[in-house]
């Protein structure tokens, strides 16, 4: 069998991430259009833009069992396929109905792709380099984010009417990409052993050149035994008690910081400082940019100083920048730095978010749960993700209307003190540890 390098494959896989960003931020372009067009308030606005999420929550709840029976690979193979097909049916809806099924169809897909690909790369990484690979996920995801904004502005400014059909179409290009490479990757060595398929699992590790082959499908064999006589593979039992709980946490956190609203409404936040609708969805792009670069700069930072230090310091500066945001919306004031304030604080929490919580959420996700329902733990991690990401979405332009951006910026800031003290008293560190270790070190916590 030809050999891998892990750090290919981990790439491949990301590639899933890639979909998921480019179309959270690709609604951002299509919100005035889709507006306009079909006579939308702000609640049907916001429910337009929210029906990819509430499908994504539904994705997440359906491909536990599936993702556990049919494997990670066949999965991902089987989404990404469907994925292309529902973005051509919102790309050429005939009416807004139309359109809402679509995109409802998109967010499914979207949800169960969000629970493998994290998974999966993290079945596959040695210990030391699981953080940085299972964080291309999200480096993907950022990119995405950012091509997605410089590809809105340049659609928008070349065509006058229908420029949100195109915005969605272009995504076909990467999930037919995305289908076509997932053939060149291996299943899950950590499934191959779940399903007593030793031999195969132990070929995989050889592929993709793992330190010690045997040792590797021997430790995850004996755990898998021992999951099977305590739980039978069951997530919701005392033993998982900790890692369920840190979970579900750890979701709600990252978008009570309000990121998926700010993201998808960046173009709007910038009109409601006094920008003109180009000046807007140009300074989104820059908000793309910002949250890519320090992405990257948190593959370099994830193994170092490990999850809880990044997230530590992620919450400090976002306090400081939605504070900022605040104070800016309840004064009127948007003076600061020339006029570009408000560009600067959401840029600096954009800064802070990227190479902390968007950094750290799917990894510790992927790393706290037993090999035998990791599955359903990913699931649960996204589907608490997604309930609260279709909720922020949905209401962001009702609250920012009838409430203001002072309140709404405020209430993220203070989600984000009590998000320090969670990461600093309840998260434990996960950096340079096994999947195995991780799993030994979590039951000690229920006893």
């Amino acid at each position: 069998m030809k050999q891998q390098n892990v750090v290919v494959v981990a790439i491949i896989i990301a590639l899933g991430g890639f979909l998921f960003g480019y179309d959270i931020a690709m609604m951002s372009g299509t919100t005035k259009q889709l507006e306009s067009l079909y006579n939308l308030n702000s609640f049907w606005l916001g429910f337009t833009v929210a029906i990819a999420i509430m499908g994504t929550i539904t994705g997440t709840i359906i491909i536990g069992g599936p993702a556990e029976k049919y494997g990670r690979k066949n999965s991902l193979l089987l989404l990404s396929g469907l994925f292309a097909l529902s973005t051509l049916g919102s790309a050429l809806a005939l009416n807004w109905y139309m359109l809402l099924v679509f995109r409802l169809i998109t967010g499914v897909l979207l949800g169960c792709i969000s629970v493998v690909t994290p998974m999966f790369i993290a079945e596959f990484s040695p210990a030391k380099k699981r953080g940085r690979l299972v964080l291309l996920n999200q480096f993907f995801i950022v990119t995405a984010l950012f091509l997605a904004f410089a590809v809105n502005y340049f659609l928008a400014r070349l065509m006058e009417s229908d420029s949100w059909r195109w915005m969605i179409g272009v995504e076909f290009i990467p999930a037919i990409s995305f289908f076509l490479l997932l053939n060149l990757v291996p299943e899950s060595p950590r499934w191959l052993v779940n399903k007593d398929r030793n031999d195969e699992a132990l070929a995989v590790f050889k592929r993709i050149k793992a330190a010690n082959p045997a040792a590797e499908v021997q430790m995850v064999k004996e755990l898998v035994e021992q999951e099977e006589a305590v739980a039978h593979g069951k997530l919701f039992v005392k033993e998982n008690r900790f890692p369920i709980m840190i979970a579900i946490l750890i979701a709600a956190f990252n978008q009570l910081a309000g990121i998926n609203a700010l993201m998808i409404y960046a173009p709007r936040v910038f009109e409601m400082a006094g920008f003109g609708v180009d000046a807007s969805l140009l300074q989104s792009i820059s908000v793309g940019a910002t949250n890519l670069l320090f992405t990257f700069v948190a593959l370099f930072l994830i193994d170092r100083y490990g999850r809880r230090t990044l997230l530590m310091v992620g919450s400090i500066g976002m306090v400081f920048f939605l504070g900022m945001l605040s104070k800016s919306f309840f004064t009127g004031n948007f003076s600061d730095f020339g006029g570009y304030g408000v560009m600067i604080y959401l840029m600096g929490f954009i800064a802070f978010f990227a190479f902390s919580q968007g950094a750290v959420l799917w990894v510790v996700i992927s790393e706290i749960f037993p090999n035998k329902v990791r599955s359903q733990g990913q699931a649960l991690g996204s589907f608490t993700h997604w309930i609260f990401a279709a909720a922020l979405i949905w209401g962001f332009p009702v609250l920012s209307e009838y409430v203001g951006g002072g309140i709404a910026f405020g209430f993220f800031a203070v989600m984000m003190v009590l998000h320090f003290f969670f990461a600093w008293k309840v998260l434990p560190e996960t950096k340079g540890k096994s999947l195995e270790e991780i799993q030994l070190e979590m039951k000690k916590k229920v006893r």
